[in-house]
């Protein structure tokens, strides 16, 4: 059966469903029914339409089901991360989660979303990142179940995080393409949307990437076969994928499978957020520190804030509906968005990555600058990373204006005395106005040996002082 676009699941179709006596019956009794999160937006489509009912059923019962990551990066990003809550979602229904990392399909390259032919890896570079992610979604969903389920009674099933070149490293090219190949049909392939798009383009398209739907399909029948899983997770631009999969599954075996599609993370601009459009928020603690992911959640616009609580955390809709209640009375303390940015904090960084966060906003942001000294010298270094640090050799009688020349925070004295004067300084978050102050340790100089300088509202300096040991 050769599946096409029109007949993924519309949302009227899924709704009436949900409301029907057998989604609520199922949803009633464990395993629970994971599409109610259609009302949520968590998955946005359910194909093939015709068989949504056996779904339904399927999904009564503990399943496994399973969402693929290709190690193009040594990092996951914020753009993997609603597939990666939505495995979340089943694993807290009851349903067996499964990862697959891609070190194998990583040397062809997907095609999906991009505009130009991949760059080529190294299977050097591909190992070190397939462990690289391995431990990451390890590391995520054993935050989510120690720090996020764990006033919960029921015991999940363990992530099973695999490596597709298990089944790729003793499979000769020739019997690959005798056997898998023949189940393949060229009109259907040159009609899948990430085909065409680049057909279409100057660009064009080589055999590697187009053939890299024979491959990810291949790996859905070897984990049905496997683990007998029926269900795949992915974004929308992984629809083809999918359905290339769905069909390879029937011919070979003559079984039904289903697909899951979870919406895109856009930016504000609308652009897909991911490594190769350059705007990548990472999941790695030395890529993106737990401060700046905080920020980005912090920072989201209001018109987004609702939304993403409903996509990226778990909070029940009461929960939702009562930070945002509280959000409408008092909007300038950001309520929601500090509730998203904790919850998310918490699933990628455990506890003590939210408490770092939070320290480092308090540093940040607290006027009296106390909170600064509670930061390392390190972590003042990293929290202003785009920052000009000097290092100083502490003199008796240092003044804060040739503390500021010597920073270069002016390139004449007497614009440094005159902004100094006006009050246009801060010493650690606190205004100084004589340009003859002493910088004296313990009230300039902070317990981690840095003084942050800030002129006006944005430029900020740090002064790391050298005392000897």
């Amino acid at each position: 059966m050769s599946l096409n676009y029109p007949l993924m699941m519309n949302l009227r179709v899924v709704r009436r469903l949900l409301q029907s006596n057998i989604c609520r019956h199922y949803s009633t009794n464990p395993p629970r029914d994971i599409l109610s999160l259609h009302e949520r937006g968590v998955f946005q489509s359910v194909f093939p339409e015709v068989y949504t009912s056996d779904l339904v059923r399927q999904l009564s019962q503990s399943i496994s089901i399973y969402c693929g990551f290709d190690p193009t990066a040594d990092s996951l990003h914020i753009g993997n991360l609603l597939a990666i809550v939505g495995l979340l979602h089943c694993q807290r229904g009851g349903h067996q989660p499964l990862c697959v990392v891609g070190g194998a399909t990583a040397l062809i390259g997907d095609p999906s979303g991009k505009t130009t032919d991949r760059q080529p890896m190294s299977p050097f570079d591909i190992e070190n990142n397939t462990v690289a992610l391995t431990n990451q979604l390890n590391h995520i969903f054993a935050n989510h179940e120690e720090y996020i389920w764990k006033h919960q009674h029921k015991k999940l099933k363990p992530v099973k995080v695999i490596n597709n070149a298990e089944w790729y490293k003793n499979e000769n090219v020739l019997d690959f393409l005798s056997r898998v190949g023949r189940s393949f049909r060229m009109s259907d392939m040159l009609s899948r949307e990430s085909v065409k798009s680049r057909l279409r383009s100057d660009e064009g398209m080589n055999f590697t990437e187009f053939t890299y739907q024979m491959f990810q399909s291949y790996d859905w029948l070897q984990l049905y076969q496997r683990y007998n899983c029926l269900v795949q997770i992915g974004g929308n631009d992984q629809l083809g994928n999918m359905v290339s999969g769905y069909e390879l599954i029937q011919k070979c075996l003559g079984k039904r499978v289903f697909g899951l599609t979870v919406p895109l993370v856009t930016s504000t601009s609308g652009d897909k957020l991911g490594k190769t459009a350059g705007n990548a928020v990472w999941l790695d603690y030395n890529k993106t520190y737990p401060f700046d992911l905080y920020q980005y959640f912090v920072n989201l616009k209001d018109t987004d804030v609702e939304n993403y609580l409903k996509l990226f955390t778990f909070l029940s809709d009461e929960e939702i509906r009562e930070v945002m209640r509280a959000h409408k009375n008092n909007e300038h303390q950001r309520i929601p968005h500090r509730k998203l940015a904790d919850q998310v904090t918490l699933l990628v960084h455990g506890e003590s990555g939210l408490k770092e966060a939070k320290r480092w906003t308090e540093a940040l942001f607290d006027k009296s600058g106390s909170s600064l000294s509670t930061l390392s010298a390190k972590e003042m270094k990293s929290l202003f990373s785009n920052v000009p640090c000097t290092k100083m050799i502490p003199e008796a009688g240092i003044t804060l204006l040739e503390a500021c020349m010597r920073c270069q925070c002016f390139s004449r004295e007497v614009d440094a005395n005159r902004i100094i004067t006006d009050g246009g300084v801060y010493v650690n978050h606190g205004r100084v106005s004589n340009p003859d102050t002493v910088l004296l340790p313990g009230t300039h100089i902070l317990a981690n040996n840095i003084t942050l300088l800030r002129i006006g509202k944005k430029n900020h300096y740090i002064i790391e002082w050298l005392f000897p040991s």
